[in-house]
């Protein structure tokens, strides 16, 4: 796997980044992706490598090129591009073969150079970090806007009303007071790995600095005390916007959802939806090249671009998809207001980007507490506990400051011997994170599988958290529950807790021969998501959990 390394730097507080594996891959990620909100999950197509005839390219997701044929690796939100794809390849027999991935395999993909040799063009949402960086800038050319949408609050119309708010003259200063002031919360993805997370965060920061050029490192540390209270307002965190809105619909103490304004109206449930009449971020979907694109797919994506840029596929667009047209004369769709809003400027370098996304992360959103609850019985021996603690060590770099990490393994039981429960000091986190690491290679396999009691116990240890954090519960396990209750118990425990409590989800692993229908009853029954390493990798699992917690 190859990914782009970020220069060393040294936070405010006086130490040295510690978690450079993951916070690399998040750069690489928003750098050459931007990916906006969808499932968050991979979608793309097994790697299935065949060989193919003497100089044709061989794509390595089992997608051999072929002329008329355009090879797409593309957000998994342009799934709803579908119905307008099928209209452009009647009208000019162009075929787009869309890979939909989440943020970081799409990434991994294009930085490694694999994307190459499986696909002609990328279509993400936004390439404005991408040109921050020349390195990564030269895999891609000939980028064309589609469409586009900007960054956008969906609130409830009772909080509209409580506040009092005029939606067409919101501010972000005005969001600012109301989060400040107890009177707003809200939801957000994960900046770390979804490009909706990113620009509302770059806005948040433009819109409350009052910068009217480039971002700057002056402007950040400017606002950073008003950004600290915008984030406390924050409730509800997630790696996809299709779970975010899934979990907002359950909870009550949830006001409004930061995303893109195209997802907020097509979100279930009535959400007014406010852009600060200040300024917004916005992603424009530009179809692009790479430049190892033959001749052929290249005159492809022409013919395509053109297409979609007709007047008639514009409105067919922004009817279909509720987002905004990039050619002028094209009435946005009904549902779209009209008047205008100033775009909210970009930060004006590298580092001043990658340092707001290093304090978001590690100082200005909510700490997290987690318990990982971990099948350690006897059917693990050998390989899979290997393979358990390979992937808890390498996680261990990932947890940020002011994180609280229990492991908690069990058998027939928990074993309450090796619970061990750490917070990431911010002044000195290699004490914590070594701590973990030695704890999760410590474990060793016995007994048998008590799945359903050591959830209860996760739940028990967390009920005496503080709730000024985000709480989660992941479970591992390779089998079915074979000891202490059943699964009927503990869907009657869960839902005898407060509803304070029941706000915390679970995330199960699937792995080995565990059940999965028993775990993702548990994700649903909680409000969580179920993670499959059947298909991948163990860390990989663990790894995309981060963006939920």
């Amino acid at each position: 796997m190859t990914t782009y390394t970020r220069p060393s730097r040294t936070r405010a507080h006086g130490h040295t980044p510690t978690r450079p594996r993951f916070l690399a891959r998040t750069i690489a990620a928003l750098a050459l992706a931007l990916l906006v909100t969808a499932t968050g999950s991979s979608c793309s197509t097994p790697d299935n490598s065949t060989v193919g005839g003497q100089g044709d390219p061989v794509d390595r997701h089992g997608q051999d090129f072929a002329p008329g044929t355009l090879r797409v690796l593309a957000s998994s939100e342009l799934a709803d591009m579908a119905p307008v794809l099928e209209e452009a390849r009647k009208a000019t027999g162009i075929t787009v073969r869309p890979t939909y991935a989440g943020t970081l395999d799409a990434v991994e993909r294009i930085a490694s150079g694999a994307a190459d040799k499986s696909f002609d063009a990328v279509w993400l949402s936004s390439n404005d970090y991408l040109r921050l960086r020349p390195d990564t800038a030269g895999r891609i050319t000939g980028e064309t806007p589609i469409m586009t949408s900007p960054v956008a609050l969906g609130v409830r119309p009772a909080a509209v009303a409580r506040l009092g708010w005029d939606p067409a003259k919101v501010t972000w200063s005005q969001l600012h007071r109301a989060v400040a002031d107890g009177k707003l919360t809200y939801g957000m993805t994960d900046p770390m790995r979804s490009n909706s997370g990113f620009s509302a965060l770059v806005s948040v920061a433009s819109g409350l600095s009052g910068a009217q050029a480039a971002l700057t490192g002056q402007d950040v540390t400017k606002v950073t005390p008003r950004l600290k209270e915008f984030f406390a307002g924050q409730k509800l965190t997630s790696g996809s916007s299709g779970w975010l809105a899934t979990a907002y619909a359950r909870r009550t103490d949830v006001d409004a959802l930061v995303n893109y304004e195209s997802v907020l109206l097509s979100s279930p449930g009535k959400l007014t939806v406010i852009r600060p009449s200040d300024g917004v971020v916005t992603a424009d979907y530009p179809l692009t090249l790479l430049t190892s694109a033959r001749p052929e797919a290249k005159e492809a994506a022409g013919r395509l671009t053109t297409y979609l840029r007709t007047p008639a596929a514009q409105r067919r667009i922004t009817e279909t998809t509720l987002r905004r047209p990039v050619v002028a004369g094209v009435e946005p769709a009904a549902a779209l207001a009209r008047d205008q809003r100033r775009e909210l400027p970009f930060p004006g370098s590298r580092a001043v980007a990658d340092g707001l996304l290093d304090a978001y992360d590690n100082s200005l959103r909510r700490p997290s507490r987690t318990v990982y609850v971990l099948d350690t019985s006897g059917s693990m021996s050998g390989e899979r506990l290997d393979r358990l603690k390979t992937a808890l060590a390498e996680l261990t770099s990932d947890f940020r400051d002011r994180e609280e990490v229990t492991l908690m393994p069990f058998g027939s039981s928990v074993k309450r011997g090796e619970v061990r429960t750490h917070t990431v000091d911010p002044a000195s986190p290699k004490a914590a994170l070594d701590a973990i690491r030695s704890d999760a290679l410590a474990l060793s396999a016995s007994g048998g599988t008590a799945i359903y009691s050591s959830l209860q116990e996760a739940y028990r240890s967390l009920g005496r958290a503080p709730g000024d954090t985000f709480t989660s519960v992941v479970l591992m396990t390779d089998g079915e529950n074979t000891d202490g209750d059943p699964a009927s118990a503990f869907d009657t425990f869960y839902r005898s807790l407060p509803a304070a409590q029941q706000r915390t989800p679970v995330f199960p692993i699937l792995f080995g021969d565990s059940d999965r229908g028993e775990l993702g009853h548990v994700a649903d029954l909680t409000g969580g998501k179920l993670f499959d390493a059947t298909k991948g990798s163990l860390d990989g699992a663990f790894e995309e959990i981060r963006g939920y917690q």
